[in-house]
């Protein structure tokens, strides 16, 4: 009995996608609930399983098009066992073979356009090229030890060369120069949506401060064991950001509000987005009721958002509402910088490197570990004075953490 492989809910207000790839060719036997399709959605990858075992018996789709929810991906022979036939396996090359030809240029030239920034970075430094190396990661993906081994291999001993800004082709043999046009994913064209929306829409502005982290760092030198030993979990800075969020956005309700219409929501809990850099774009998974959650809990939550997020394996869900972003560009070694906030949302936190600088104490100049934060806002709905506030609180609890025990 043949059976239709249809693409599945894909999440609220989520209605189309677009084929990103085949996880199985015709011809291959599939178990019941076994991925056969890739689809790209505007904010995940979504995989279509087969609701039968049996084998696949003919694709309705092509690499590249846009289907809706609803629409048939595939047919399944229900039942059916064995390997495909070899008229099966010509049809199923027949039918890839013009995407797959398409592909190839831009995958060799280019193949830095799917990888993770961790990769890419490694990619650039060490000169080797990715079309050339087997990943190891999921799906075949290439990972950091991946590229690292690769230049060991061809005798990579130098220094590393310094990192160009972005990747460029390799210019032809001949000496002239080429560019290259790659469609856009459906993500990066929502983020790029969603981001100058903000900047269209809202009246931004940033807001800055520097936190002393000795304290920080101190509690973290002398809990982290016994805090990894019990909680099986390391413990970072998020943890101690997200709460300190969560006693200003208590204070300051503004901050953890968004404008609707013509009125204003405000909430009595704290759904924090956290900025993700997954290797097809920023990804923003929630903490959801952040204000009841201890460190171990929030922690764990981070370390898990940022698995999946590598892994591709993040739902739609899991990126559903939040009512204020943090998003950490020192994890890159921004020193400072101006976030933009995530719509609806009406503020975005934005934490920097750490970096040892001189201050003043109690008019000595002392050395101590430093750390710009920024606040971005939207000032039809955020005051000035709540925006500084807000901040604020946030810096007095990360450089005094027992006023986040105490609800100061």
């Amino acid at each position: 009995m043949a059976t239709e492989i249809k693409v599945p809910t894909l999440g609220e207000s989520v209605t189309e996608a677009t084929i990103g790839e085949f996880l199985k060719n015709v011809g291959d036997a599939v178990a019941v609930d076994e991925p056969i399709v890739s689809l790209e959605t505007d904010k995940v990858a979504v995989e279509a399983p087969s609701p039968v075992a049996g084998v696949i018996k003919e694709f309705k789709v092509e690499v590249g098009d846009t289907v809706e929810v609803g629409a048939v991906l595939a047919i399944i022979e229900e039942g059916a066992t064995g390997a495909a036939t070899g008229e099966e396996a010509g049809r199923a090359a027949e039918q890839r073979e013009e995407g797959k030809e398409e592909r190839a240029e831009a995958a060799s030239s280019d193949a830095s356009q799917t990888l993770s920034p961790a990769v890419r970075r490694a990619v650039l430094e060490h000169g080797v090229d990715p079309s050339t190396i087997k990943g190891t990661g999921k799906d075949g993906r290439l990972t950091k030890e991946d590229v690292i081994a690769a230049a060991k291999a061809k005798g990579d001993t130098q220094a590393p060369a310094p990192a160009a800004s972005a990747p460029a082709p390799a210019p032809a043999a001949t000496g002239e120069r080429r560019e290259e046009r790659v469609k856009m994913t459906r993500m990066r064209q929502t983020i790029a949506k969603r981001l100058k929306g903000a900047q269209d829409n809202a009246a931004l502005l940033t807001t800055f401060n520097d936190v002393d982290m000795s304290a920080v760092m101190e509690a973290r030198a002398k809990y982290k064991d016994m805090f990894a030993k019990k909680h099986d979990i390391r413990l970072g800075f998020m943890g101690f950001f997200a709460k300190a969020a969560c006693l200003a956005l208590k204070d300051v309700p503004a901050v953890n509000a968004y404008i609707e219409g013509d009125e204003i929501v405000y909430h009595d809990y704290v759904d924090i987005s956290v900025a993700v850099s997954a290797p097809n774009g920023l990804v923003v998974p929630v903490i959801r009721d952040a204000q009841d959650k201890g460190f171990a809990r929030i922690e764990k939550d981070i370390a898990d958002f940022g698995k999946r997020a590598k892994e591709g394996t993040l739902t739609m869900e899991d990126m559903k509402g939040g009512t204020f972003t943090i998003s950490n560009g020192g994890v890159f070694g921004s020193l400072m910088s101006t976030p933009i906030i995530n719509p609806p949302q009406s503020a975005v936190l934005g934490l920097h490197r750490i970096e040892d600088r001189p201050v003043v104490v109690d008019g000595e100049i002392v050395i101590r570990p430093m750390m710009y934060i920024a606040l971005s806002y939207d000032h039809r709905l955020i005051d000035g004075r709540e925006a500084v506030t807000a901040l604020k609180i946030i810096k007095e609890a990360i450089e005094d953490p027992t006023r986040m025990l105490i609800d100061l």
